[in-house]
């Protein structure tokens, strides 16, 4: 499976990734590629929760551009 994920760096420095179609799958790291590594881990662990709690594996999202 193929996920879209958020990449920001937090006030410390820190890499901060998250995967919006699957609720509360969050994950972080020193560096924006020890970050991304990490999700792969956070996502399939995320997916195996939900399943064993009989929960939809994701939510649906969408990428909306606006101007303010």
């Amino acid at each position: 499976m193929k996920f879209n994920v958020t990449v920001d760096r937090d006030e410390d420095g820190v890499w901060v990734v998250e995967c919006p179609a699957i609720p509360g799958c969050v994950s972080q790291g020193e560096t924006k590629r020890q970050a991304l590594e990490n999700i792969k881990e956070a996502i399939a662990l995320c997916l195996q929760v939900r399943a064993e709690k009989g929960l939809p594996l994701t939510i649906e999202t969408r990428q909306i551009e606006i101007a303010v």
